[in-house]
């Protein structure tokens, strides 16, 4: 375990999270700060705590597993941070999707705050093809209008590629990510005006009354915003689980991490070819050669690379943030 791993299981086995789930969550952390990724890693530490504060978690809570179709795989997080109960899952999941070509993995009643390409991309080094999608909190406004309605509602996509890591790509369908405009209000600075609107429904700039009184908007105006529908019809109403704003009703304003559902779905390439299945992802490999050949770089190359002067060089934390982190561990409410 790396030393950031060890330090975040280590805060949140100081709040009563037993060992497994900690070490689950750590594991999703210490690789977001790996691939210099620091709006999913050790600051999120400090929103998990407020939302352990907000009595709802459970925090020894074991995920169980069943199988209601031949190609669905459930599991409940009872009320547990969702990297435990993607772990318990994952396994049969590949197991389903070799057997019957495809595969879905659904998570119900987890506590959600990781970057969803650590879930697609072990499945895409195992050699399948991932999707996976999620609704988070009612913080996103349609365009045109006023209130929130939709989560951030991240969607994330894995190809296998051999000999190379996976094309992989994670974005929310919000204009950004909500920890993005948390980290500019922390550090005083300004957000694009697309990224959000006043309690008036205008554009600004001001990251606090995005956060506050205003809401996000989506990338992209209506597509976005038909991608957000859609990923609160997959992610939610289609497998039982809280939508984006049954999930900040939930919340109560604590002020913690959203509470809801997930979908993963695999795809075994040999089971939709024709045999050819090596063809199928030499096709591939060209479209990708397209793309590169005009220095264009693919989805996850930046974090890639970061990732190997971070194995190389280890990572950098800021203090101020380990001492934000350590005071809110040891005094809950803070």
């Amino acid at each position: 375990m790396s030393e950031i791993e060890a330090f975040a299981a280590s805060v949140l086995m100081a709040r009563g999270m037993a060992r497994a789930q900690a070490a689950a969550v750590a594991g999703f952390i210490a690789a977001a700060e790996r691939d210099a990724c620091p709006s999913h890693g050790l600051y999120r530490l400090l929103g998990m705590l407020r939302t352990i504060d907000g009595g709802k978690v459970g925090l020894t809570a074991e995920p169980t597993l069943s199988e209601p179709r031949a190609g669905i795989v459930a599991v409940d997080a009872h009320y547990g941070f969702s990297p435990l109960a993607y772990a318990v899952g994952a396994p049969l999941l590949m197991e389903k999707a070799k057997a019957n070509g495809l595969a879905a993995l659904v998570i119900r009643n987890c506590f959600h705050f990781s970057a969803l390409w650590a879930e697609v991309e072990p499945l895409a080094e195992a050699g399948f093809a991932a999707l996976a999608m999620t609704p988070s909190h009612g913080w996103v406004a349609p365009p045109g209008g006023k209130r929130p309605v939709f989560g951030t509602n991240p969607i994330a996509f894995g190809w296998p590629r051999a000999g190379k890591p996976p094309y992989v790509f994670d974005f929310a369908t919000s204009a950004v990510a909500r920890g993005e405009i948390e980290l500019h209000r922390r550090a005083g600075k300004p957000v694009p005006p697309e990224w959000g609107i006043d309690a008036d429904g205008y554009p600004t700039t001001d990251p606090a009354a995005i956060l506050t009184t205003g809401a996000m908007s989506t990338f992209g105006g209506y597509k976005g915003a038909a991608l957000a529908t859609m990923v609160e019809l997959m992610g939610a109403a289609l497998i039982g689980d809280f939508t984006s704003l049954e999930s900040l009703a939930f919340d109560a304003g604590v002020g913690g991490a959203p509470m809801h559902g997930e979908i993963v779905i695999a795809f075994d390439p040999a089971g939709f070819s024709r045999g050819d299945g090596p063809d199928h992802l030499g096709r591939a490999e060209g479209l990708f050669a397209a793309i590169v050949d005009q220095e264009v770089r693919l989805p996850s190359d930046r974090r890639y690379a970061a990732r190997q002067v971070s194995l190389r060089d280890g990572v950098r934390v800021p203090e101020n943030l380990i001492a934000e982190i350590e005071t809110a561990r040891d005094r809950p409410g803070v």
